[in-house]
């Protein structure tokens, strides 16, 4: 598993609605660039999601990480990300649309339980 830094590209199941991630730390970089850490994928803004209609809500915020925060690593106490990452987004239907990674932002740092 592949730890994530600011450069992660994460998106909502359909694919082509981007999560704005933002690392809230600088003590821990790969390659100079922020490590995330929880729960830096958590409450996200999402553009670009292309699922709307008159009774459909596009994917436009993530929810709470339901896997993929590192349970070996933890920097300042918080757990690091991993390429595992994935909640719930905010579309239609409610409970159903999730988020995940599609590249970590970088290749050279794993974690391997």
């Amino acid at each position: 598993m592949r730890v994530l830094t600011e450069d992660a590209i994460v998106v909502c199941l359909h694919e082509k609605g981007r999560v704005s991630v933002i690392a809230t730390q600088d003590l821990v970089t790969v390659e100079g660039r922020r490590v995330l850490l929880e729960p830096d994928p958590e409450g996200r803004p999402i553009s670009g999601c292309p699922m709307f209609g008159p009774a459909i809500r596009p994917c436009l915020q993530t929810l709470r990480v339901d896997d993929g925060y590192s349970d070996l690593v933890r920097v300042e106490g918080r757990r690091i990300c991993l390429d595992t990452v994935n909640g719930l987004t905010d579309g239609t239907p409610p409970g159903v649309v999730e988020y995940k990674v599609r590249q970590p932002g970088q290749d050279l740092v794993t974690e391997t339980p």
